[in-house]
């Protein structure tokens, strides 16, 4: 029997309307025997996500002791989207429950999870599926990393293909039963350990837009769509800023020939963006896509005869790593180099220690930093070996009037990184887009 295996985000959770798409998309296809959920997303602009409500709950509950009043507003989402559905679901009992355990807990991962819990409770009323909790097949070690051999293990024990089943993303359980939550955007994870689990043929993530695009379309007016990528494509531009699908979610099917279709509950017809780990054979275009992603910070070294300085730059990043900040990328010259490093990593000040316990452990001509700075990914397999790529790339910048303060390009050929100022970004996508898209 074909297996597919469905993730559905927040937005298709949110209200009736949506639910009631997910219900016809799964029921309309035998072979979607198994379905992740998200927590109910946001049904309208200035909607607040129920996993953002839930973090709050377990903030109150810290402060006061308990999360009753944040809790409230969760608590008449969840009523309203059973009343309306008209499931025969004790919902108020679970929610109860619920709270309770929001005030017992000591970590916000438990209150986070529930989301995903109580809207996986629904859809099986809904769906007609059964209800498996991740906590009883996504396993994580003591010190909270993922378990992939006790993972696989349940999830083969547990799932039965016959009975289809309803399944929470986002977290799983460590050995004595605590609830530990992936990233944000971990129910993409879950998805792909799913489908791995049991050896699915396809695995499909449903989302609220067709695919990828080849830029963001809130930059690049009506941007083309992008019909394969690959997984490692998919790595760069995810990270970069393409937020269709997180981008650690294609980990577990890196080892499997499992294609990913990325597609639309509310236009199901649309094919989608396919995702394969090889796309050989496949008509590809010299430049798939580009992504930009703002938050960065440059620091900027000069030591005269740097190059023959034995240790240098192991000295220079050992000093990164003393201070717990995370290197993003470091072009380098014979006498310079410039380390780029995500603002999220600074703290107030954070950066004036850097610069100074740099100067201590490697006593530069020169350091000085740079702020607002932004990162953009020119990204394709097609590009590898293909003469005039970079140019193509550098005349559209510079007909553009924009100055381009760092270039990085990895030794696959498969992308090229621009730092420009971020006040620059949108303007430095736009005429790379219309150099290679038009």
């Amino acid at each position: 029997m074909y297996l597919k295996i469905c993730k559905f985000g927040g937005t298709s959770m949110a209200e009736k309307s949506s639910i009631l798409k997910v219900k016809d998309i799964v029921r309309g296809d035998l072979s979607r025997r198994f379905v992740v959920v998200s927590a109910p997303g946001k049904r309208f602009s200035g909607d607040i996500k129920i996993t953002d409500q839930l973090y709050s709950c377990f903030e109150q509950k810290q402060k006061t002791g308990s999360c009753k009043q944040v809790f409230e507003k969760i608590r008449q989402r969840y009523i309203e989207i059973v009343r309306e559905l008209k499931v025969d679901i004790e919902i108020e009992s679970y929610l109860d429950q619920v709270e309770r355990e929001i005030d017992q807990s000591i970590t916000p991962d438990f209150a986070a999870s529930r989301g995903e819990y109580l809207c996986a409770l629904i859809m099986s009323k809904v769906i007609g599926y059964e209800f498996v909790d991740a906590a009883e097949i996504i396993k994580f070690d003591a010190q909270g990393i993922f378990d992939a051999g006790k993972t696989y293990e349940a999830v083969k024990g547990r799932l039965s293909i016959e009975k289809g089943a309803i399944i929470p993303g986002f977290y799983g359980a460590l050995p004595d039963g605590t609830i530990k939550t992936f990233t944000r955007g971990g129910s993409d994870f879950t998805g792909a350990i799913i489908a791995k689990g049991v050896m699915a043929d396809l695995y499909e993530n449903w989302t609220d837009v067709d695919g990828f695009m080849t830029a963001d379309p809130r930059v690049v007016d009506n941007p083309r769509h992008i019909e394969v990528l690959s997984f490692e494509e998919l790595r760069e531009l995810s990270y970069m800023g393409a937020s269709v699908l997180h981008p650690e979610s294609t980990f577990p099917l890196n080892d499997t020939k499992i294609p990913i279709n990325i597609k639309n509950t509310f236009n199901p017809s649309d094919k989608g963006t396919l995702i394969l780990k090889n796309i050989d054979g496949y008509n590809q275009p010299i430049v798939t896509g580009i992504a930009g992603k703002a938050g960065f910070t440059s620091i900027f070294i000069r030591k005269a005869m740097m190059n023959s300085e034995i240790g240098f730059c192991r000295r220079v990043l050992s000093v990164l790593e003393e201070h717990w900040v995370s290197l993003e990328h470091m072009p380098t010259g014979i006498d310079s180099m410039c380390l780029i490093i995500p603002d999220d990593s600074l703290s107030c000040g954070k950066e004036f220690a850097l610069m100074e316990a740099i100067r201590k452990e490697v006593n530069p001509d020169h350091i000085y930093i740079s702020k607002s700075l932004s990162l953009i990914a020119v990204v394709g397999h097609g590009m590898t070996n293909q003469i005039g790529t970079s140019a193509k790339v550098f005349t559209a910048l510079a007909n553009a009037n924009i100055n381009v303060k760092m270039i990085d390009q990895g030794s696959s050929e498969m992308n090229i990184i621009i730092g420009v100022e971020t006040s620059d970004a949108n303007r430095a996508i736009q005429a790379i887009y219309n150099a290679y898209f038009g």
